[in-house]
């Protein structure tokens, strides 16, 4: 996966929104103003920040090499997935959906059904 369609994917998640407020690098993806990933470009690919149900970001940092505790982030809940790696896209674009809808589901209860009435419930959980 290339940067670019590393974007566009984020991109697609129901009203995301693109910010940046640590400089020109590093883009915030949020959703009601809440970060759901954080994409650092570097000199030899990218990294991206998910947020992650807790045992299951231990269980990606056993099974993948390029993730590891979330850089800067609560490690608990978040990981950091080096690119290139050994994660597929496929496996990506997962852990993007579910750091989406862990975000969503935090959200207060008059947000989260804005947007499951914009958008049907199918589109924001996984």
């Amino acid at each position: 996966m290339t940067l670019d369609d590393l974007h566009a994917y984020l991109r697609t998640k129901p009203d995301s929104i693109e910010d940046f407020p640590f400089g020109p690098e590093p883009s915030v993806y949020k959703i009601e103003g809440k970060m759901f990933a954080l994409v650092i470009p570097s000199q030899d690919g990218w990294r991206i920040n998910l947020k992650s149900p807790p045992d299951e970001a231990i269980q990606l940092r056993d099974v993948f090499t390029s993730v590891i505790p979330g850089y800067h982030m609560n490690k608990r809940h978040w990981n950091t997935i080096n690119f290139p790696g050994d994660v597929s896209e496929a496996e990506l674009q997962r852990q993007i959906d579910v750091s989406f809808a862990l975000v969503v589901k935090g959200l207060p209860k008059a947000a989260r059904l804005r947007l499951e009435t914009r958008y049907g419930r199918e589109a924001l959980y996984c």
